[in-house]
């Protein structure tokens, strides 16, 4: 179709798994385990290696291929986690707590990359820093009076753009400024869950895909779930599910859970690639970019440094993957006007989710042990909940970690399934966006 903004070899799939597509995994599922792991991302897949590192017997099960969810789907944006507001926590749970959450957001960063580099995982990690732009002139002086007080709790280095010299970090004048925080990273997430799945099964998890988890109940001191491919019993379960808690027919695996994560659907791109030099002058630090907006944009080079893969949340309605493509493709072209020519090669989406708190959490509920809770940041934070709540299962934790909280909010009513509210909570996102910056 002529003016068509999408290549001739266009895809509805992840540019990702191109190179990393996950990978079926011929397990049968045994009548029985010490631990049952449900979600076989990040946070599943982290738990599986640290309990088998413990001497723990281990099976990870999942309703598609092991990876499938958004672990391969991400922009592969890696930090620790932490937002630039946190002064609200010590009013919520006290100055010790606090600190103790701070720390550990910090700590998701370091644990991922001694787990790449430990593990041997070739996932193109590159440690290149990101660029957070400023919406507003406010919003720019909100980040510069955070800056020096992130630095601070955190330990990473931290450095404020003006919009004069903008074009230094970023090749546009759409934003006001920003901040560089140099202690963020890049990688393929798709190689990096196919990574993280070696490592599980070197270590001998056993690892079960197109299991769908319907229930879990107890028997006796120990449990029974039931799947798509038959029972399993356990003596413990950890459900890791996180984005995909309630799945598209209402299943739910844990209901305490998933009545306490919403799932968002974030929407990307991948362009083709870019004529020679282009990249060099929108993004000439090759840093990953993200918006203060509310309704925000995300952005960043392909490994390979020939593609922008751009993401953010297209549509808060149900929608097509090519309809979502549109929408960002022309949000890209109003940050990037040079880019009119160049064509959408892929496009895809996949569940983030995020807790009413705002926060991470680990816990256990009727005995069922759970993670979730990403805020959608969690390519580190998943993986570094992951490993704790391993521990938090064998006994061995040193200590009882910050986000093992004691409450987990829902709201009356919420049964996992956000399709009526998220529209009335994007449609005001987006008119708080436009009141602070009309046009």
């Amino acid at each position: 179709m002529s003016g068509s903004i999408f290549s001739q070899d266009y895809r509805e799939q992840p540019y990702w798994w191109d190179a990393a597509e996950p990978a079926p995994t011929p397990t049968d599922l045994p009548a029985r385990t010490a631990v049952a792991i449900v979600g076989g991302g990040y946070t599943g897949l982290n738990a599986a290696i640290t309990l088998r590192r413990l001497g723990h017997e281990v099976i990870v099960l999942d309703a598609e291929r092991i990876g499938w969810g958004a672990s391969s789907r991400s922009g592969g944006m890696v930090s620790g986690g932490l937002r630039t507001k946190v002064d609200h926590l010590p009013a919520l749970f006290g100055a010790e707590r606090a600190a103790a959450m701070v720390a550990s957001f910090v700590q998701a960063f370091p644990y991922l990359e001694q787990a790449i580099a430990g593990e041997g995982i070739d996932c193109d990690y590159v440690r290149c820093g990101r660029f957070i732009a400023a919406w507003t002139p406010q919003h720019y002086a909100s980040l510069d009076a955070s800056a020096r007080q992130l630095a601070a709790r955190t330990g990473m280095p931290v450095r404020m753009v003006t919009r004069a010299a903008q074009r230094s970090a970023l090749g546009t004048d759409v934003y006001h400024g920003g901040m560089i925080a140099d202690a963020t990273g890049s990688l393929q997430p798709a190689k990096l869950a196919r990574g993280f799945a070696r490592v599980a099964q070197a270590a001998g998890a056993g690892l079960v895909d197109r299991a769908r988890v319907t229930s879990i109940r107890r028997d006796g001191a120990g449990f029974r779930l039931s799947t798509s491919r038959g029972e399993l019993r356990a003596d413990a379960v950890l459900v890791a599910t996180n984005g995909y808690s309630r799945l598209p027919d209402g299943t739910k695996a844990l209901p305490y859970l998933a009545h306490r994560m919403v799932p968002v659907a974030s929407h990307i791109i991948a362009t083709e690639e870019l004529p020679d030099g282009l990249m060099d002058k929108l993004l000439p630090g090759r840093r990953m970019v993200g918006e203060t907006k509310r309704v925000m944009n995300y952005y960043r080079p392909s490994p390979d440094g020939k593609r922008i893969v751009w993401g953010g949340r297209a549509s808060f309605f149900s929608g097509s993957s090519r309809d979502a493509a549109i929408t960002l493709h022309g949000r890209m072209l109003r940050v990037f006007p040079e880019l009119a020519g160049v064509k959408v090669s892929h496009s895809w989406q996949g569940n983030v989710s995020f807790s009413f708190d705002g926060l991470p959490h680990i816990g256990v509920h009727d005995g069922v042990h759970y993670a979730g809770g990403c805020q959608g940041n969690g390519v580190a934070m998943m993986s570094w909940l992951g490993h704790n709540a391993a521990l938090k299962l064998a006994g061995v934790a040193d200590e009882r970690f910050a986000f093992d909280l004691e409450h987990f909010p829902t709201r009356p009513l919420y049964n996992g399934n956000p399709a009526w509210v998220l529209p009335w909570i994007g449609n005001y996102y987006r008119l708080r966006d436009w009141m602070e910056r009309p046009g």
